[in-house]
C-alpha cells in the first residue's frame, strides 16, 4: 500500500484523506482546547504552518520507511521459527492478540522512544519534536520522518516478529494497522494543551498530566517514554507523576532553524563542534 503513494492517484487520495482527518482533529481538538485549555494560547501561532506541514509529512512519508523492513522481518520470523508457535497464536481470540500487541509494542516503542532520547545520532531527529515552546494536540504529529520511522519500527518489530500481528494475512495486517490507528489518535489526546488529569487511572493510561512531563524544558528530564501504559515508566525507572503539577516551561535548549525545511534538514548537517577550554571563549569565564 504505501508504494502506491508513488502513484499520482493515489498519493491525491491519501492528500484528501489526511485532510479529512485533519479537519476532524481541528472540530474535536480546538474546542476542548478552549474549554479546558491548561494554558492561553494563540490559536494561529508562529508555528502553525509547520506544525501542519508536519502533520502531511508524518502521515504520509514514514510508512515508506519502515513498511519493507517490516515485511522482510516478518517473512524472515515465519521461515525461522516453528510453525506451532503462529498457530498457537493465531489461534488465540481477538481481544487477546490485541492486548498482546498492545503490551509487545508498548515496550519496543518505550526503549525506541528512550533510545532516541540517550543516543545522540537518533536525539537530533527526535529534538525536532521537542523543539516546541507550547504543547497542543498538532504537537503529536511534529516529527522528522526519520525519527517517526524509527519508534514505530521498534514497537512493531517485536509485534511482527512474534507473529502476533502480520502483514502476511489480512487480519494480521488489520491488527497491526489498527494498532498504529489508536496510538496515533491516542498520541494526539496526550499531547493536547488540556488540563485532564484521571487520578488513579493515571497510573494505568497515559494522559496529557503524564505526558507533558516528558516535555519540560526544566528538571526532571528524559521522563515518561510510554506512548498508552506508565507503566513501563514505572518498570524501568523513567516516571514522574506529581499530583496537581504540571511542567513551567517547554523546549529544547538548542536552537532550531525556523522553517520546515531547515528542520528537516537540521539532523542532516554536522552537529556544532564541542566548545573546549583550548577556546578562548569558552574558557573566559565571562
Amino acid at each position: 500500500m504505501p508504494f502506491l503513494l508513488l502513484h499520482p492517484h493515489a498519493l491525491l487520495l491519501a492528500l484528501i484523506r489526511q485532510s479529512v482527518w485533519l479537519l476532524l482533529l481541528a472540530i474535536v481538538f480546538m474546542p476542548l482546547e478552549q474549554v479546558f485549555a491548561l494554558r492561553g494560547r494563540k490559536l494561529f501561532s508562529k508555528t502553525l504552518a509547520s506544525d501542519i506541514g508536519f502533520y502531511f509529512i508524518s502521515g504520509l512519508v514514514p510508512s515508506l520507511l519502515f513498511t519493507p523492513p517490516l515485511l522482510l522481518i516478518a517473512a524472515a520470523a515465519h521461515a525461522v521459527l516453528p510453525y506451532r508457535l503462529f498457530a498457537e497464536i493465531a489461534a488465540l481470540p481477538l481481544w487477546a492478540r490485541a492486548t498482546a500487541a498492545l503490551v509487545v509494542s508498548e515496550i519496543g516503542f518505550y526503549w525506541g522512544h528512550r533510545w532516541s532520547h540517550e543516543i545522540p545520532f537518533l536525539w537530533r531527529f527526535h529534538s525536532l519534536h521537542h523543539h516546541p515552546t507550547e504543547i497542543y494536540f498538532l504537537v503529536s504529529a511534529r516529527a522528522h520522518p526519520v525519527d517517526n520511522a524509527f519508534i514505530r519500527l521498534c514497537g512493531l518489530i517485536p509485534v511482527y516478529a512474534l507473529g502476533i500481528a502480520t502483514p502476511l494475512t489480512p487480519s494480521g495486517g488489520a491488527l497491526a494497522a489498527l494498532l498504529v490507528v489508536l496510538l496515533t489518535m491516542w498520541g494526539f489526546v496526550i499531547h493536547a494543551n488540556v488540563r485532564w488529569r484521571l487520578g488513579p487511572l493515571e497510573w494505568l493510561i497515559a494522559t496529557p498530566g503524564f505526558h507533558h512531563w516528558h516535555h519540560t524544558l526544566r528538571e526532571p528530564r528524559d521522563r515518561n517514554y510510554a506512548s498508552t501504559l506508565p507503566c513501563m515508566d514505572w518498570i524501568f525507572g523513567t516516571l514522574h507523576l506529581p499530583r496537581n503539577e504540571w511542567p513551567t516551561a517547554y523546549g529544547i535548549d538548542a536552537k532550531l532553524p525556523d522553517s520546515l525545511g531547515g528542520q528537516l534538514l537540521y539532523p542532516l548537517r554536522p552537529a556544532p563542534a564541542e566548545p573546549t577550554l583550548s577556546d578562548p571563549i569558552a574558557a573566559d569565564p565571562r
